[in-house]
């Protein structure tokens, strides 16, 4: 039996009022509840709520819904949600009401039927008492909202969706929140002083450097645009922002938000779009940056390490545009001027997320610049760290392992990763496709991907297979925006250039013959007549660099170790080359 029931009002002007003249109610989880029982629930029990319209939403939590009604009718942004819905659970405390607050918000965010009012307060991701029990009523209680037409989605449909992964309203960790914290705490002061400020954010993948990246801009954009006037029941490390002085300080501030991958910036361009405030906070590539009129109060860059240096760039249009960028900005087109003092020449103050494990290219700036980055950092104490994984659900000893995998290090069997994650190697490449096919049709986003490992012939010829292997031939994506999302991607491959940012329910990872080992030393290997990125061993003579297979190598690794950390329910592996197979093979499950 469900505990909880949904009390429905249209108009929420006196609520309490209305509690005496009568409306429809759903009979709360109490036998034969008399008026004042009711009237006892509603003034004195933390319940959530939402208020809509046909295209408007705000969900709220309270203690007293009466007195908090009066307060929202108060408030001329909420006048015209004239649709009242209040969750009441007898079973409910503050912590369980502030949870599902945060679940509905990040839902309705995602599927993006409504228009979601809420400011960013920082509802944090914390644990509490039971709370796994509190949340099958959670799902519960999404499904009798969604009978009543408040979604047309299920969950998983839902948080398959960009709208939801790159949700700013998405509840942070504890390690994100307390990162965050500090990051805004500075920047409020280094505001407040004129000074400039930068902080570095280093962390793996999966641990959540975009999505903090979001939230921040969201929180200062709140901080500016919310009525500080307005009671605040949330008792969040994020409150204390919320004054009339903070306000007052980043009325009119200029943000915006870098992101050097094409398709990943496209995909979050949509989120900030259709998210209220924050339509006006750019997102932006680094050229969008340097060409760009003024200076930004504050540029948050996401994937820091993949800012370009001085290299021939994938065409003489943005060679042009390095060139004349570095002169509107320098003065001079210096062979030592990178992506990243464009950022630094452009901006106020600024926040660096940066993974060196996730450089790809030679044209990505050099590790020995990410180094100091964080030397310099540190030394400011203005340094970070994101260590929690929380895309792929093996847990935290999943990264350490694929690495170590790749590096020909592993000498015993996987660790256990858990009964919530499919982790293998399959030895027929038909038998994996046919797998992550079946996963699709179970949870979708499930994706065959690779390393550049083959030529991309279908590029100019439609009717060409780029990849033949196995008995199968398979093409490369036939987008590179949004390719996961796209219309063929189920029967194509996505490249690290498609991928890399985003998450999918299971990878199914090809290993080409880019990456093989040798059977006599055991030593893995580059092989570059089996490597197709041209912009991937690239020589930079400008600078006068010449990239050994040694130094691809790493970039490779780099590669197959990001497209192995994709699949948040699963990862399959097929290798091409036969003695790196075999090696995979003695320590990974076969699960064909």
């Amino acid at each position: 039996m469900t505990s909880f029931r949904i009390v429905e009002h249209h108009g929420y002007q006196d609520l309490f009022a209305s509690l005496r003249s009568g409306f429809e109610i759903g009979p709360i989880d109490i036998a034969n509840p008399t008026r004042r029982e009711i009237d006892e629930k509603l003034q004195n029990w933390p319940v959530v709520y939402t208020l809509s319209s046909t295209s408007e939403i705000y969900i709220g939590e309270s203690r007293n819904a009466v007195t908090r009604m009066r307060q929202h009718h108060l408030n001329n942004e909420k006048k015209n949600l004239d649709r009242l819905h209040i969750i009441v659970d007898r079973t409910f405390n503050k912590s369980a009401a502030l949870d599902l607050e945060a679940y509905l918000i990040r839902l309705f965010s995602g599927e993006g039927q409504f228009s979601v009012l809420n400011r960013n307060d920082g509802i944090v991701d914390s644990d509490y008492f039971n709370r796994e029990k509190y949340q099958e009523t959670f799902d519960e209680i999404f499904e009798e909202l969604r009978s009543r037409g408040f979604f047309s989605r299920s969950i998983e449909e839902i948080q398959n969706l960009d709208l939801y992964k790159f949700s700013p309203f998405k509840a942070p960790s504890m390690e994100q929140a307390t990162t965050g914290a500090e990051i805004v705490e500075r920047f409020l002061r280094d505001k407040r002083l004129g000074v400039q400020g930068e902080e570095v954010v280093q962390g793996g993948a999966g641990t959540g450097k975009t999505v903090l990246a979001v939230y921040l801009l969201k929180l200062l954009r709140d901080i500016e645009r919310s009525d500080v006037s307005e009671e605040r029941e949330a008792d969040t490390m994020f409150s204390e922002f919320f004054t009339a002085e903070n306000q007052e300080l980043l009325t009119g501030f200029t943000a915006g938000l870098v992101i050097p991958q094409q398709s990943l910036r496209n995909s979050v361009k949509k989120v900030f779009q259709n998210t209220p405030d924050m339509g006006d906070i750019e997102v932006l590539s680094p050229f969008d940056v340097g060409e760009k009129e003024g200076t930004f109060d504050i540029l948050v860059v996401d994937e820091t390490h993949r800012l370009n240096h001085r290299a021939n760039q994938p065409s003489g249009m943005q060679n042009k545009r390095f060139r004349e960028i570095n002169e509107g900005l320098f003065g001079e087109d210096r062979d030592d001027l990178t992506q990243l003092d464009w950022i630094r020449e452009k901006s106020h103050q600024r926040i660096l997320m940066i993974d060196h494990n996730q450089t790809v290219r030679p044209a990505d700036i050099r590790k020995q610049i990410v180094d100091e980055l964080v030397t310099q950092a540190q030394n400011n104490n203005r340094y970070f760290t994101l260590k929690s994984q929380m895309r792929v659900k093996a847990g935290s000893d999943y990264p350490g392992f694929i690495r170590a995998l790749l590096e020909g290090r592993v000498t015993e069997e996987a660790p256990d990763f858990g009964n919530e994650y499919e982790f293998g190697i399959f030895s027929d490449l038909g038998n994996m496709r046919d797998a992550i096919i079946e996963r699709d049709r179970k949870f979708e986003l499930s994706r065959l991907v690779a390393g550049y490992a083959w030529m991309w012939k279908s590029k100019r010829d439609r009717d060409a297979f780029d990849i033949e292997e196995g008995g199968l031939k398979l093409r490369w994506n036939s987008t590179d925006k949004d390719w996961i999302n796209s219309k063929n991607s189920l029967n194509e491959v996505g490249s690290i250039h498609t991928v890399q940012g985003y998450d999918l329910n299971y990878a199914g990872v090809i290993i080409g013959r880019d990456l093989r080992m040798d059977p006599h030393s055991g030593e893995i290997y580059f092989d570059r007549t089996n490597y197709f990125d041209k912009k991937g061993f690239e020589n930079n003579p400008r600078l006068g660099i010449t990239y050994s297979d040694q130094d691809i190598l790493e970039y490779v690794r780099n590669i197959y170790s990001v497209l192995l950390s994709r699949g948040i329910r699963g990862t399959f592996i097929y290798v091409c080359d036969e003695p790196l197979r075999e090696y995979f093979m003695k320590y990974l499950l076969h699960l064909d």
